[in-house]
């Protein structure tokens, strides 16, 4: 009898934590080319002034954390393990960060008229007469975030199982253990058992096991036939 040679249980992909990750760096660039605050101004001596402030002007950083998430995307293929699961921590910080403007924005947090009198560049002398949210695309960037702190979340949790599983199946003790116990319990079933395969064959017999030893668990020798 051969000695097989263990098959290779392949990884999960992390697919959802991907498409999680493509859909909130769409999200956070969509919503950094919309409109998020429209700024009314006049400074008495020209015709009053209106400036359309889009996400990457209201929040700089927006564009670039979408960029940053498809890197990440990469990433996740690239590492496994623990650095997969810092990764994921990454990511659920990255998303946090994304969130705020747009959350900030949406219950009206912050003084909005000056900071886009600021972004606008108005001349010193111009003063802002009202300024006008749009919450479509700050609760776009929200969505978006969310998105990205699920697959983040997903990330640090992902393999868990499987690696203790694992990591239990190639330990040889385990393995030869377990080998043992199948080979018992077939005996107590006799030809109701279902046959073993010939690596639980070859374990059983490491741990000290002869599968073609016909004798029961008592230790008493079974029927034979001559």
């Amino acid at each position: 009898m051969t000695e097989p040679t263990p098959a290779a249980r392949p990884q999960a992909k992390p697919v959802v934590p991907v498409v999680l990750l493509a859909l909130a760096a769409a999200g956070l660039w969509a919503s950094s080319r919309m409109t998020w605050v429209t700024v009314h101004s006049a400074d008495g001596l020209t015709e009053p002034r209106t400036d359309d402030l889009n996400g990457g002007v209201w929040f700089g950083a927006l564009t670039p954390l979408a960029l940053v998430l498809v890197a990440a995307i990469a990433a996740v293929f690239a590492v496994k393990g623990a650095l997969r699961q810092l990764l994921g921590v990454v990511i659920a910080v990255i998303a946090a960060v994304a969130a705020v403007p747009g959350f900030a924005l949406t219950v009206g947090a912050g003084r909005t008229a000056e900071r886009a009198g600021t972004l606008a560049e108005l001349p010193v002398r111009a003063v802002v007469s009202s300024a006008e949210t749009h919450l479509a695309p700050a609760i776009l960037s929200i969505v978006a975030a969310t998105l990205a702190l699920i697959a983040g979340v997903l990330l640090t949790r992902r393999g868990a199982p499987s690696t203790e599983l694992s990591g239990k199946y190639d330990n040889p003790v385990f393995r030869r253990a377990d080998a043992s116990a199948q080979v018992t319990e077939q005996r107590k079933d006799g030809d109701a058992a279902a046959p073993l395969s010939d690596r639980v064959l070859w374990d059983a017999l490491d741990a000290g096991t002869d599968p073609t030893d016909d004798e029961h668990d008592n230790g008493e020798p079974g029927n034979r036939t001559p």
